[in-house]
Formats: C-alpha cells, sequence, structure tokens
C-alpha cells in the first residue's frame, strides 16, 4: 500500500495557493504519521486532496498508482477512512446508528453478523458500548469525537486520515488514541495519517512526523528524532525552544520570551 503525492498545487482561490508543489510518499512500513504546523499551512487541505474531496489545481495524488480523482466515492470509502475535524449534529440517531454509517460500503442491503461485530468492537475499543443507544446530539465533545474515530475504525480501510482526533479530549484520552492509531498501524499494516496541533504528543507517539510551514510547503518529513529541532520548530512556529528528551524522544519546550 502507497500514496503518492506528485507535484501537488492546491489551493481555494487559483491566486493564492494553500499548498504549493508538494511532493511526498507514504506506505504501510511509514507507521503513525502526525502532519503537524501552525494553522493556515494546509495540513487540512492536504488529507482532503489525498481522499480527494478536494481537487488540486495542479499535480495528482495516486493510491498504489491509480489517481483518486478515477476513482468512485465508494471505491475510495473502501480504501480511505476520513475522520473530519468537526463534524455536523446526527440529529436523533444514536451512537449505534451512526458507528454503523462506517460500514455502509461494505454491507449489502441488510447488516450481517460480521458488520455488527467489526461495530461492536470498534464501540467497545473507544468505550462507547454503554452509550450505543444514546442520541448522538446528547453526548459530551469529548464522547462525540470517540464516537467519530469509531466510526472511521468501523469502515476497515486500508488508509485511515484523521483531522484532529484528540481535540476535545482530555490528555489522558489523547495518549489512549494516539498509541491505539500507532497500534492500528504496526498490527493492521495501515497508513494512518493524524493531523496533530500539539508537537509534543506528536513527538511521544508518531513513528514519522511531517511538518508543513508557510507558505504551504513541506519544511521536514521524517521520524521525531530528525525532525523535532530547535531550527524546524523556528522555522514552523516562529518561537524558541528547547529541546530535551524524554524516554528516547525529543519533548519540546517553548521559551516564553520568544512569543
Amino acid at each position: 500500500m502507497k500514496i503518492a503525492i506528485d507535484s501537488l498545487t492546491c489551493g481555494y482561490d487559483e491566486s493564492h495557493p494553500v499548498l504549493r508543489d508538494i511532493n511526498l510518499e507514504f506506505d504501510s512500513d511509514d507507521g503513525l504519521i502526525c502532519i503537524i504546523g501552525p494553522n493556515g499551512v494546509g495540513k487540512s487541505t492536504l488529507i482532503r486532496c489525498i481522499d480527494d474531496l478536494v481537487r488540486p489545481t495542479k499535480g495528482r495524488v495516486t493510491l498504489d498508482g491509480r489517481d483518486v480523482r478515477e476513482m468512485s466515492r465508494r471505491e475510495l470509502a473502501e480504501r480511505i477512512g476520513y475522520v473530519q475535524a468537526i463534524s455536523a449534529s446526527h440529529g436523533s440517531m444514536t451512537v449505534f446508528e451512526t458507528v454503523s454509517m462506517g460500514r455502509y460500503n461494505r454491507m449489502g442491503w441488510r447488516m450481517r453478523a460480521e458488520d455488527l461485530d467489526v461495530i461492536d468492537k470498534a464501540m467497545s475499543v473507544m468505550g462507547l458500548g454503554p452509550l450505543g443507544g444514546r442520541p448522538a446530539d446528547e453526548l459530551s465533545a469529548g464522547q462525540f469525537q470517540k464516537m467519530m474515530i469509531a466510526r472511521g475504525l468501523a469502515q476497515c480501510t486500508d488508509v485511515l486520515i484523521l483531522d484532529e482526533p484528540t481535540s476535545n479530549l482530555d490528555i489522558r484520552a489523547q495518549m489512549f488514541v494516539a498509541c491505539l492509531l500507532r497500534r492500528l498501524c504496526r498490527t493492521d499494516k495501515k497508513i494512518v495519517l493524524m493531523i496533530c496541533h500539539d508537537v509534543n504528543i506528536a513527538a511521544k507517539v508518531a513513528d514519522k512526523i511531517l511538518i508543513l510551514s508557510k507558505p504551504g510547503k513541506v519544511l521536514a518529513f521524517g521520524t521525531p528524532g530528525e525532525v523535532v529541532n530547535k531550527e524546524n520548530i523556528r522555522e514552523a512556529y516562529g518561537v524558541d525552544c528547547d529541546i530535551t528528551e524524554h524516554e528516547g524522544r525529543p519533548a519540546v519546550l517553548i521559551r516564553s520570551d520568544s512569543v
């Protein structure tokens, strides 16, 4: 399984591209890939291009050599799971019904025992088992986020893309979700791309980190030890920091006098 991004330029206004000439490759051996960078550098636009939710003005994205623009929405949904950052209200739908939507492209005209098992497992993993019958619009922000991750897991895709999956979660839940995604990469050989605004969580759990910086370009891509350094943090975020090491991984300490 490989995602190739070739000479990708994209923007919502052709005269002001958000992404400029991006060239990247991700494969199932990369493990958990965290995408970091300041606001407005094109993190969400990049993952939306991968799932063909946004069309580039130049370049292309291929999945195992095939241009995603040539694939139907149903086919893409069988290959790529996408968990967006902010989801619309699901009205009176229950938690179980919402998670079940992740099986839409796998089911026939009725739900099978296999589908039920996958849905139940996804809900159980995210700690949602007791909430299956509750209306989705009665959940807390953190519970809602876990429900959307469970729906993505229920798709059982080769690629899982998550836009800020740890938002609205407390620090313990953030680490749980990040470590769960890392385990999925290793046990199921998935490509998992996760946008993360917390540099230290990314450095703690990611196998590789992609840093985007203005004006919508790749600053660095590699292991946390390779890319999380003073120079890259300063260029990407415009702040000075100290880098220490904890459990063999870098930890970023922002200097208050640089803000």
